[in-house]
């Protein structure tokens, strides 16, 4: 019998076709309680994606549980502590999307930065013809902080360098292999940067980090791009300093409640919004797709898995919150 599946997340559908070759596939959001407690005894896998939530008390309810494999990088919403006390592995697809998102923080960079939306809109309305777009500020030879030094951001200071930039970072402790400045917490490292990337894990350890002191500190020709997950962000600090002019602009890729955009942000003309697109190429998603089939296949052949979550140590350690 082919191993029953439960599909959070909504997936492309040749996906959903690939997996019933292989797997007996339900999708959560059309199970009505009384059809869950059925299906419960039986389902020995989940499919999610880095937005899902899997929460301790679903895990519970399925005892047979074995997989959580992630479409994606972050696996803040799984129940990580709950999959460990039931002995269920957790796998997720990175390095696969790494290039693609540190492209695209390069790309928000530079659209807020030189404001291109704002002269999009000032050459449609005609306004060209009356006279020339206010200067924007130089990126070539600027100050660059990255929060969370892993893959991703790694991958953003080489694009960086290629730019000019100086670069520091922060993170738990300063890593040898590099030869940026390390500055021992996110505040500090604000307040002697021009870009504030953020690329830090999401999960309670940094939860709200960027707040309204630390955008005090990046100033009001800073810039904030986040490419990294929502909830890192204090939200309403962001969008009264964006409102009162305390930083220059900011880039947004996530959001707190995706994908429920705050009227205020929407608002603001000094802020670029994107629908958490960062990784959407087809080269990345088709090569996430493959990957996560490959963990679910590995997992029941009794092979190794490709990319599972070391779930010995719940908490900073686990979740690479500040690599």
């Amino acid at each position: 019998m082919k191993p029953t599946l439960l599909l959070l997340s909504r997936l492309p559908d040749s996906f959903i076709t690939r997996l019933r070759e292989h797997f007996d596939c339900h999708s959560y959001s059309l199970l009505d309680d009384k059809r869950l407690m059925e299906l419960a005894p039986t389902v020995r896998g989940i499919v999610a994606t880095a937005e899902s939530s899997v929460s301790g008390v679903l895990i519970a309810r399925l005892p047979a549980l074995e997989i959580i494999s992630v479409l994606g990088v972050g696996y803040d919403g799984i129940d990580l502590e709950a999959a460990r006390v039931h002995n269920v592995c957790v796998t997720h697809t990175p390095e696969v999307s790494t290039e693609d998102i540190a492209d695209f923080a390069i790309a928000l960079l530079l659209c807020t930065a030189r404001q291109i939306l704002n002269a999009d809109g000032f050459v449609r309305r005609g306004e060209w013809a009356v006279g020339r777009h206010p200067m924007t500020g130089r990126v070539f030879g600027g100050r660059m902080g990255i929060v969370g030094l892993g893959r991703i951001g790694r991958a953003v200071a080489l694009r960086a360098q290629a730019f000019g930039m100086s670069i520091a970072y922060t993170g738990r402790t300063p890593k040898a292999d590099v030869p940026y400045r390390w500055c021992n917490d996110v505040q500090a490292l604000a307040a002697s940067v021009d870009y504030l990337v953020v690329c830090a894990s999401g999960g309670p350890d940094t939860h709200g980090m960027i707040n309204a002191a630390v955008l005090a500190e990046l100033g009001h020709c800073g810039v904030l791009i986040n490419i990294a997950r929502g909830s890192v962000v204090n939200e309403d600090d962001l969008i009264e300093a964006l409102r009162t002019r305390k930083i220059l602009a900011a880039g947004l890729d996530v959001f707190c409640n995706e994908p429920n955009v705050s009227q205020a942000l929407l608002a603001l003309p000094n802020v670029v919004l994107t629908p958490h697109m960062a990784s959407s190429t087809q080269a990345t998603v088709q090569a996430m797709l493959d990957l996560t089939l490959d963990n679910l296949a590995a997992h029941f052949a009794g092979e190794p898995l490709l990319s599972e979550v070391q779930l010995t140590a719940i908490g900073r350690t686990c979740s690479e919150v500040l690599p």
